[in-house]
């Protein structure tokens, strides 16, 4: 049955490109246009403009929800299947449905491309290409002033605090869980109201690294969060990952209610029970008390440094391990 997803992608890019030549639903002067849209957004959308890379805001966004045209609130794509390609601009896999976007062949620039547009009010999204890395192969490559979003209802959320040595190395995993609407990094365990990275460095201030993982119970659960959680660090080291050593590396899960403590207990009680370590586990449990943000260079780091020595060397490896052992639970 492997080739019904296949199908399916056939069948959606036939629906679009026949209904191409159909006209748009909401059709505007100029004049209301420029009156609705920025200047920037109008060059985008009206004028097929392209925003410069790396400048737009959608770029490294992470919340859960859906991204929709700016121009006429016209849902183009779900953030499951946003992506980071390093080209400069969003980029997505799929569509949200087959009639949500129309495609064009565009000509400019000397080249051939496929140009995207909103397919309820024609406004120029971007462009799509053939050399997406997920099974739809395809990239959509979309300018963040074409774009809005809207947030999931978040009745829903829930958030789990896990420490498990350097945050860099877990948020980024997080980042890339399905159902993840924002990983943060932060310290916790201490009493003061701040805390510099320094300071908790120092190892005299109870704080340790965290990372605040808020995520869509309905679409990944506690469980499931916690058996990643074990899979992608070392919970058998008091106060060390690998050559992080130091109290803010402990290896800690701190509780938001009874329900999250008994469910890490079991967790823990079957790691052991099934002797998946060599070695005891030494994970802490503690009941969570308030949460300090990271500095703002702490966040997104290794999207931020992907050719970092120690993002390749420590945190890639990671990730890796995740897609490999998760790859059902990857946005």
């Amino acid at each position: 049955m492997k080739f019904i997803p296949y199908l399916f992608i056939f069948f959606a890019v036939f629906s679009a490109c026949s209904q191409k030549n159909e006209p748009v639903k909401v059709q505007l002067t100029d004049t209301i246009w420029k009156q609705k849209l920025s200047p920037e957004a109008y060059y985008v959308l009206r004028e097929k403009g392209t925003e410069k890379p790396y400048s737009g805001k959608f770029l490294f966004h992470k919340e859960n929800g859906y991204y929709t045209c700016a121009g006429c609130g016209n849902r183009l794509f779900e953030s499951n299947a946003k992506f980071d390609s390093h080209c400069g601009w969003p980029s997505f896999d799929e569509q949200i449905s087959a009639s949500s976007i129309r495609t064009q062949t565009d000509r400019s620039l000397g080249m051939v491309r496929t140009e995207i547009t909103c397919a309820n009010c024609g406004g120029h999204l971007g462009h799509l290409f053939d050399d997406g890395p997920t099974e739809t192969g395809k990239r959509y490559c979309v300018n963040s002033l074409s774009l809005q979003f809207e947030p999931m209802n978040e009745s829903h959320l829930d958030t789990l605090i896990l420490g498990g040595g350097c945050f860099w190395c877990i948020e980024s995993v997080f980042d890339e869980v399905k159902g993840v609407k924002e990983a943060t990094s932060g310290y916790t365990g201490g009493v003061a109201d701040q805390v510099t990275y320094e300071e908790v460095c120092s190892g005299k201030t109870k704080f340790i690294e965290v990372v605040s993982v808020v995520y869509d119970s309905t679409q990944i659960s506690t469980l499931e969060l916690l058996k990643i959680f074990f899979t992608i660090h070392d919970p058998t080291t008091l106060n060390r990952q690998g050559a992080d050593v130091g109290y803010q590396y402990k290896s800690a899960i701190f509780y938001k209610n009874d329900a999250q403590k008994k469910l890490a207990v079991a967790c823990i009680q079957k790691l052991a029970k099934d002797q998946v370590f060599d070695q005891p586990i030494v994970t802490e449990l503690f009941p969570f008390d308030h949460l300090v943000p990271a500095e703002e260079y702490h966040q997104d780091y290794f999207e931020k440094n992907p050719n970092n020595a120690y993002c390749k060397a420590v945190i890639q490896p990671k990730r890796d391990k995740f897609e490999k052992s998760f790859k059902e639970l990857k946005k």
